[in-house]
């Protein structure tokens, strides 16, 4: 009887630990289910949003052919437009038109990039957005010198109409005369704007520089033609300090405040490129002009193996409308010596509500020149952990400098000054 109550006993342990193994073997599926649906969520909310760190290269409503006589994309336009979004003609005119997106393109409520690249075998869709641009969006919150000429001509095609992609790369340093008789169209101070058309962009390159002539020519042998096929109004600055040479420290930031003001002094742009002079684009489809957001143009760097070091750099080549540079206040004036600068400028974006925008690997390519790297800046990480104190009282509101020499130069304008030193 004993034995038959035991059996009985071990029957019912048996039954029950089967059914609490078939609940925990069903609720554990379950959980790893939810587990895996969180990750998947979690992996695409993340793509979503680095993908909107990236200007995608918008389709048009038009189909695309290659020369390959040629090696040039050949839009066939089926009427849709892409106006810039800084199309006026001068800080005094008016002027409003209809711009068509692909619904490829994120609008909320402002138009999100107003730069459009042609993507290979592209095909647009029909249905489009269409919204009014006005130039009174143009923050005109400096009054240059010399003001924007009106010529009376049509606005250039918002997408140029000669532009090849890659490109190559040319490594070779003329000397300055002979530049000179390659860019006759050139006026005083490396200044072009188109003949054909109206420009829709006044940009001006502005260049840290320090010793290193043979890299400016080559970086103007290779700028100056890029620049000239994308229809720009443009203008190439160096800046430099006349007081340091040789192993002495060396302010990027600050000379780059420099050029900003200088420039703005000449001509009203609207649009400003900083520019390290080893650094030389691949790709005449990565486009020298700002969009809403600041743009980080060096993405892929050939001795970086093309890729992207990390998420928030914004050094080398990066754009900012003359709006933006003005409310972060430009570059910090603190960094003597190589390195942190960039990330300090990353941080200003950030904190003043922009985001850092870049377009595909495949089009933002630079190769950079040999040189010798600079002196590291020791107190570089101390400056960056203690940057946002720092963002309303230190850049353009400090800077401080006496011009020494300013030469419009037939390929660029030369920017020589003497520097406050940090005390």
């Amino acid at each position: 009887m004993r034995c038959r109550c035991l059996s009985a006993w071990s029957r019912t342990i048996q039954h029950v630990a089967r059914q609490l193994y078939v609940c925990l073997h069903s609720h554990l599926c379950k959980l790893v289910i939810v587990l895996a649906v969180l990750i998947a969520l979690q992996y695409l909310i993340t793509t979503i949003f680095e993908a909107h760190q990236f200007e995608p290269l918008f389709t048009l409503n038009s189909t695309q052919s290659r020369s390959h006589s040629q090696g040039r994309w050949i839009p066939n336009s089926r009427g849709l437009l892409f106006p810039s979004h800084n199309s006026s003609c001068n800080g005094s005119m008016h002027v409003s038109m209809d711009r068509t997106l692909s619904p490829v393109e994120n609008v909320t409520g402002a138009t999100r990039n107003s730069s459009f690249l042609l993507t290979q075998n592209a095909v647009g869709n029909a249905s489009s957005l269409v919204l009014n641009i006005s130039a009174s969006s143009v923050n005109p919150t400096t009054v240059p010198s010399l003001t924007v000429p009106f010529t009376g001509k049509s606005l250039c095609p918002p997408i140029p109409p000669n532009l090849t992609g890659p490109i190559k790369v040319l490594k070779g340093s003329p000397s300055f005369d002979e530049l000179e008789k390659k860019f006759p169209v050139l006026e005083p101070g490396g200044r072009y704007r188109p003949q054909e058309c109206q420009a829709r962009d006044r940009v001006a390159i502005i260049v840290p520089y320090r010793d290193r002539a043979q890299h400016l020519c080559t970086l103007l042998l290779n700028l100056h033609p890029l620049l000239q096929r994308q229809q720009l109004d443009y203008g190439i600055f160096t800046a430099s300090c006349f007081i340091f040479s040789g192993d002495g420290p060396f302010n990027r930031a600050m000379l780059m405040n420099v050029g900003f003001v200088e420039a703005l002094k000449l001509y009203n742009y609207d649009c400003f490129i900083f520019h390290d002079v080893d650094l030389l684009p691949e790709d005449d489809r990565n486009l020298y002009t700002c969009p809403e957001q600041p743009r980080h143009m060096s993405v892929a760097v050939d001795v970086l193996k093309y890729k992207l070091p990390y998420q928030g750099i914004f050094g080398g080549v990066s754009a900012m409308t003359r709006t933006q540079f003005q409310k972060v206040n430009g570059f910090s004036n603190m960094f003597w010596g190589w390195g942190g600068e960039d990330d300090d400028m990353s941080n200003r974006i950030r904190h003043h509500g922009y985001h850092i925008s870049r377009y595909p690997a495949n089009v933002a390519r630079y190769k950079m020149l040999t040189h010798r790297k600079q002196h590291a800046n020791p107190k570089r990480y101390e400056f960056l952990n203690t940057g946002r104190k720092r963002f309303t009282t230190d850049g353009l509101s400090s800077l401080q400098y006496n011009v020494k020499q300013l030469d419009l130069g037939k390929l660029y304008t030369r920017i020589l000054v003497e520097l406050a030193t940090p005390s």
